[in-house]
Parts: C-alpha cells; sequence; structure tokens
C-alpha cells in the first residue's frame, strides 16, 4: 500500500473514531455482492421504491460489481447502537419507525458522506460512499420519491431536495453487508423482533455498517 493511501486511510480512521464510528480497510474484492441481497429490498422492505437512496433508484447488482472492479480499496465503517435509546423496547417502536431512527441514519449517513468529501478533497478523486438504511434529509415531508405519483423511474431524481447529501445504502445496491463485514473480523447477527412481528426489535444493541471506497 502507498504511504499516502495509507496515511488517508489512518487519517479517516481517527475522523471515524472522533463520530463514534470504528473503521477498517477493506480490498474492493473483499465487497461481497449477491442478487438476491437486491430481492431482500423488493420483497419485504416497507422503503421500497420511497427513498433516492434505495431500490429502484440504488444501483443495481451488476452496476455495483462493475464499479467495485475500478477500486482496490475502501473503508468499511461500523456504528454501534442507536443514538439515544441504549436500552429500547419493542412498544417503544412505532409503526411508522422511519422517523424513529432519524438520528441513527443521520449518524451514518452523515458519516459516509464526510469520509468520503474529506478523502475527495485529500485528492482521492474517486473516493465515493455508501450508506444504510433509507435516507431521512428531508426531515418533514416524505421523499420526492415517495411523493411522485406514477411510474418509478431515474427521471425522479433530478426532484431530490438533497442530492449532494444522498448516497446509496450498501444492501439497496446488492451489497451482502453481512458477508462483507465478516471479511473484515466483524461477526454479524439479525437482530430479533417481538414474535417476529416487523420492525419491533427486542434490542437498541444494533450494528450498522457503511462503507468508503478511496481509490
Amino acid at each position: 500500500m502507498r504511504t499516502e493511501l495509507k496515511d488517508e486511510i489512518e487519517k479517516l480512521s481517527i475522523l471515524a473514531r472522533e463520530r463514534g464510528a470504528q473503521a477498517r480497510p477493506i480490498a474492493a474484492h473483499d465487497v461481497i455482492v449477491a442478487d438476491w441481497v437486491r430481492f431482500k429490498c423488493r420483497f419485504g422492505c416497507k422503503g421500497y421504491g420511497k427513498h433516492m437512496s434505495c431500490p429502484p433508484y440504488a444501483p443495481s447488482p451488476e452496476e455495483t460489481r462493475s464499479m467495485l472492479s475500478e477500486y482496490s480499496t475502501g473503508l468499511l465503517l461500523r456504528f454501534d447502537g442507536i443514538p439515544g435509546h441504549e436500552v429500547l423496547q419493542p412498544d417503544e417502536i412505532p409503526l411508522d419507525f422511519h422517523p424513529f431512527y432519524r438520528d441513527l441514519i443521520l449518524w451514518v449517513n452523515g458519516t459516509v458522506h464526510f469520509m468520503e468529501k474529506t478523502a475527495f478533497y485529500d485528492d482521492f478523486h474517486k473516493a465515493f460512499g455508501f450508506g444504510a438504511y433509507p435516507c431521512i434529509y428531508c426531515e418533514h415531508q416524505h421523499c420526492v420519491a415517495e411523493e411522485h405519483e406514477g411510474i418509478v423511474d431515474e427521471s425522479v431524481r433530478r426532484l431530490c431536495r438533497h442530492m449532494d447529501l444522498v448516497r446509496p445504502t450498501m444492501e439497496g445496491s446488492g451489497i451482502d453487508v453481512f458477508a462483507t463485514a465478516r471479511s473484515v473480523g466483524w461477526d454479524l447477527h439479525v437482530v430479533p423482533c417481538r414474535d417476529m412481528e416487523y420492525g419491533k426489535i427486542v434490542h437498541g444493541k444494533i450494528t450498522s455498517i457503511g462503507l468508503v471506497l478511496i481509490e
């Protein structure tokens, strides 16, 4: 690894720690992309088609594989817990739980964007980030993707209110987050839900993952 890249990884790792996250270098070929991941978004997720960070607006697995082939090195980011909810009971979680997790989503995606931006202005011009969860930058409004009636297509992206901030989610782009995390020694597990109720997780000790490709 050349000195400039090694120094940048060290710098970004320090910045990640300052934001309460962990960071580990990852080779681009260790980022696992699988077609089944996208099916999990299309069938089973209430956010499908409602956010610019998610399918069908996020890159397809084929596009993600192609993009990763143009990179050698990235930084995997780990976020443990839910801000403001160290102890969490299923009954505290509303049916519309997306706004409930706003602080968590902003923590993860804000850090990913900051890491990408930092690397870019440090002259790593290829830097690009992948976040997690449906974006939630439109605080008091629905995403324009959800507001838009009719056919869901890429042209709606031109209406996005936060095009500078929104990045695709790892899972929405076909990245197997569990397998990718294992490649750097992080063993993730599915968080159980009460009686298998959608979204009613039994504790707040969840782990979120982001990715910043550097070069």
